[in-house]
């Protein structure tokens, strides 16, 4: 599957990139509004933020489907993670601002159905495979799930969003000494951070993260502007803006810290 990219190390890392695809799926592009909307609340540049992984023996999961077409990170029932607060749907209908992604034809059951059999559930096949196999050869695994949003989405958040926010589904995703030094490597940063914020993890932390069984999962949703420049208007004009080493790099040398805390962690003795 060439929209799959699975990268094998043998350390008890997994780091995970659910939402950095852009790919719309040749049959799909006409139905929607546009391409670039389609892509719009991609996790820009994530994949290339954290490349740094696989010197580290992390193992890598990435799909290249954009989460338009089919989002990885939500329960595949389609109940909501966060109820009673706006949030998009396993294949969306809307962006984050609420704009209609489709000009008439929403995705049906059936083609829901569709999605989820040749994408959904393939990633997370190859989740659970990386998971068994690495827990075969260390006591703890730790999957980390690498997102980004914008700062500033008013429809999801108020206000700015902290830089670093970690998700631990309140604490049971988890070991709380994991939370804590993932914590303690953010607090040593410029940048401000939250734990259990607005985003407490998507449906592959709070469905991997098993502490009992030696499978810590952990969320970190990064806002944009820590390792891009954000501009103030988010048309097609002027986002995603580009990509450099040099203005990523101190978010790069954080993120080191964090993954390196995280084996750490992994290799501690219990």
């Amino acid at each position: 599957m060439s929209w799959l990219e699975v990268h094998r190390g043998e350390s008890p890392l997994i780091v995970a990139f659910p939402h950095t695809g852009t790919d719309l799926l040749h049959d799909l592009k006409n139905r929607f509004v546009s391409p670039w909307l389609a892509t719009k609340d991609a996790d820009w540049w994530i994949h290339r933020l954290y490349d740094f992984a696989a010197g580290l023996g992390a193992t890598t999961i990435r799909t290249s489907i954009s989460r338009t077409v089919i989002d990885v990170n939500r329960d595949p029932s389609g109940a909501s993670l966060y109820p009673g607060q706006a949030t998009t749907e396993l294949c969306p209908t809307t962006t984050f601002d609420g704009a209609p992604l489709y000009r008439d034809d929403v995705p049906d059951a059936a083609n829901i159905a569709w999605r989820r059999e040749h994408y959904f559930d393939p990633y997370h096949a190859a989740i659970q495979a990386e998971i068994a196999r690495l827990r075969a050869i260390h006591p703890r695994v730790v999957l980390y799930d690498a997102h980004s949003i914008r700062s500033h989405v008013p429809r999801l958040f108020d206000g700015e969003l902290p830089q670093f926010n970690i998700g631990t589904n309140g604490g049971t995703t988890c070991a709380p000494a994991l939370a804590r030094a993932v914590e303690a490597v953010c607090a040593a940063t410029p940048w401000s951070q939250v734990t259990d914020g607005r985003f407490k993890g998507g449906w592959t932390t709070r469905h991997y993260g098993r502490p009992e069984q030696g499978v810590h999962a952990i969320q970190m949703e990064l806002a944009c502007r820590g390792y891009i420049d954000e501009p103030a208007s988010f048309d097609e004009a002027h986002w995603p803006t580009p990509y450099t080493e040099a203005r990523a790099a101190p978010m790069r040398d954080a993120l080191t810290q964090i993954l390196t805390t995280c084996l750490e962690f992994a290799g501690a003795p219990e």
